[in-house]
């Protein structure tokens, strides 16, 4: 199991679903950090229908303030943890008045700070830039916020997934950080050749 996996998807697409049968192969000690502070009934539904889905006896932390402090001070024997999800942190930060350049390192920091504890972490985001332009300034602030986030999150990350309507898709592994593109010759004949819009990070 890789060490620090990320996954992402649309509102309803099925990835926290997927986060959770993740972690049950991890074994059955499951520390879940839930980053939504519910603040109305509908939200606060939402927050019991989850509950429901994973183990009773997986142990939650709800809606940490600061999820980097809260994952270093984790005691005890642990076989994974589940950050459900970055997309509500960076929201709550944001809320907070915090600027950009603070909720970015924010970020990093809690990327980093997941690199280095001894357990896997499986962290679900939200792919929130691919519906239509927000009409507020602030929804616009949080779009690419959430954008930027993910990026960081995902070159931190060991195994990126993206859910679709319920399906995983690997599109990042360690033994395999560069995408591919398809490039079609005459005749039909395809191959597969290096991506020239990516490059490695150093």
């Amino acid at each position: 199991m890789a060490h620090f996996t990320l996954i992402t998807g649309g509102a309803r697409s099925g990835k926290s679903r997927f986060a959770i049968e993740l972690a049950k192969s991890l074994g059955e000690r499951i520390v879940y950090l839930a980053t939504c502070q519910p603040v109305d009934r509908e939200m606060r539904r939402r927050v019991v229908r989850h509950q429901q889905e994973r183990p009773a006896h997986w142990r939650t932390i709800e809606h940490p303030q600061d999820p980097a402090t809260t994952l270093r001070r984790l005691r005890g024997a642990i076989d994974g943890v589940v950050v459900d999800c970055l997309t509500m942190y960076v929201a709550q930060l944001l809320l907070q008045r915090r600027s950009e350049e603070s909720i970015e390192h924010a970020v990093r920091h809690l990327c980093e700070t997941i690199r280095q504890i001894p357990c896997p972490v499986i962290m679900v985001t939200n792919e929130v830039g691919s519906g239509i332009v927000p009409a507020h300034r602030l929804g616009r602030r949080f779009r690419d916020l959430a954008g930027l986030a993910n990026q960081a999150a995902a070159r931190a990350a060991d195994r990126v997934y993206v859910v679709t309507a319920g399906i995983p898709t690997l599109i990042k592994s360690a033994s395999r950080t560069e995408p591919r593109a398809l490039s079609l010759k005459a005749g039909g004949s395809s191959k597969l050749r290096k991506n020239p819009w990516v490059t490695r990070d150093r």
